[in-house]
This record gives C-alpha cells, sequence and structure tokens, in this order.
C-alpha cells in the first residue's frame, strides 16, 4: 500500500518520536556496546521531489576502512566545535552533499540510535524547501541519490535479514530501494519514522 506522506504528519510523527533504539533491538542475545559510547549525527534530509516528498541518501565510497560502500545519511562525529548535534548534522551535510546550511529547516529529532561501532547517534530531521547542487565529498561519497519517502513510510517494504557478526549472527532491518541495499543503522532510523508515521495515521 502507497503511503502519502506530507509535511505536517512528518512533524506531528516527531514530536512522538522515543528516546533510543539500537542495532541490538532485534538481537537481545547479542553483546551490547561499550558504555561510553562517542557522539555522532545524521542529517535526514527531506526534500520535494516527482511524486511527494523524497530523502537524500548517499553511498559511501568503497575505499573508506569503515562501513564501505554502504548506505547512509549524510552525518559523522559530533566535533569539539559543534555546538550542537544539530550543528554537527548541518556541517556534516554541507561537507558530504554540498547542502548550504541556510536551505535546511530543522524540523526536530527522531529517537538517539546506538550504534554496534560504539556510537550514539542523534537524527536530524531536516526540511530542504530549495533545490541544490548537491555534490558528493571526494574520498568520502561515492554516489548521493534519492528515495520516495511513500517508500521508506510503507512498513509492508521492510525486511528483517541477518549474518553472522564477531561470531554471533546479528539480525537488521533492510528497505531496499532499486539497486541501493538499504540497510543496518539507517534502515532502522527509517523503520523508527516509518513506525511513527503509522501509528498517527491509523
Amino acid at each position: 500500500m502507497t503511503q502519502t506522506v506530507d509535511l505536517g504528519a512528518i512533524r506531528h510523527a516527531i514530536a512522538h518520536a522515543g528516546s533510543q533504539t539500537t542495532d541490538f533491538d532485534l538481537n537481545p542475545a547479542v553483546s551490547p556496546p561499550k558504555t561510553d559510547l562517542r557522539a555522532a549525527a545524521v542529517l535526514v534530509p527531506l526534500i520535494a521531489g516527482a511524486d511527494g516528498i523524497d530523502v537524500i541518501l548517499t553511498k559511501r565510497s568503497s575505499a573508506l576502512k569503515h562501513h564501505p560502500g554502504q548506505i547512509a545519511f549524510p552525518g559523522g562525529k559530533v566535533d569539539p566545535e559543534d555546538a550542537t548535534p544539530t550543528a554537527a548534522a548541518l556541517r556534516e551535510a554541507w561537507e558530504e552533499i554540498g547542502l548550504p546550511l541556510g536551505q535546511v529547516e530543522v524540523l526536530g529529532t527522531l529517537a538517539s540510535h546506538v550504534t554496534v561501532t560504539g556510537f550514539r547517534m542523534v537524527p536530524v530531521v531536516g526540511w530542504i524547501a530549495d533545490a541544490f547542487d548537491s555534490r558528493a565529498e571526494v574520498g568520502e561519497v561515492a554516489e548521493v541519490f534519492r528515495v520516495p519517502l511513500a517508500h521508506l513510510a510503507n512498513l509492508d517494504n521492510y525486511r528483517i535479514e541477518g549474518r553472522l557478526w564477531r561470531g554471533q549472527r546479528r539480525e537488521y532491518y533492510t528497505v531496499p530501494w532499486g539497486p541501493y541495499y538499504i540497510w543496518g543503522a539507517t534502515a532502522r532510523i527509517l523503520k523508527g519514522l516509518a513506525d511513527l508515521i503509522a501509528h498517527d495515521q491509523n
């Protein structure tokens, strides 16, 4: 079923976001991450598309040491000069995809997400009212692309898959789109948003 989503529904969903999700939600028997988590932030960039709202995502460079080739939101570690996680997310979006800071209306944040790699990541949702020329950061980002929010908000498009991780089977959400295999923390954050939207529309 196609899910029609507008900005009003997104604002309402964000207002009811929980406090935390983790890469271990589906894996209670897997050893949890360390407690001294590093701060990170990502931007969930929303922009008008041909048939509604799109979400901008990136494909990480295959040359990277960590998470090569994976689908991700623009984002990264919160640096000392970043006043807030939101500031970090906006800075990283400028660096990674060329999104000007002044073009983003921050709508709010979703539940923070704890990753298996030891980060506590804050997803910042932003609305981009005007088109911009995306620019993939050389060496970090292989591709910048869009996925219709209607696809990502449809809970029927999510699957649970798994693989061995450090000798234990780890299960995770996936939400593929065309040639893009969206999984792990990115899919979990999107699933959380989809859950909120579905709850509001029921």
